[in-house]
């Protein structure tokens, strides 16, 4: 599997950086119809992936204790971490 992992949700870019991961499972409780853990134990995204509120995503992804969810807005500015 690649090291990364991105898809546009809600308007914004998600990444995930899969060798940072440490699979605390934050991201999953705030936005479980975003990101679930793989068999790998590392988040991964869902396969329905539904758009969302947008301060619940970017939320999901600034609680990351390691910086792993990276968030990209249209502009191509990276706003979280």
């Amino acid at each position: 599997m690649e090291d990364f992992e991105e898809r546009l949700i809600s308007g914004l870019t998600i990444r995930i950086d899969r060798p940072t991961c440490i699979c605390s499972d934050s991201c999953t409780k705030i936005a479980f119809e975003i990101f679930e853990i793989g068999d790998d134990a590392i988040v991964t995204f869902s396969e329905a992936c539904p758009d969302i509120e947008r301060d619940r995503l970017m939320e999901a992804c600034s609680i990351c204790p390691v910086d792993a969810l990276i968030v990209i807005d249209e502009d191509g500015r990276q706003i979280v971490p």
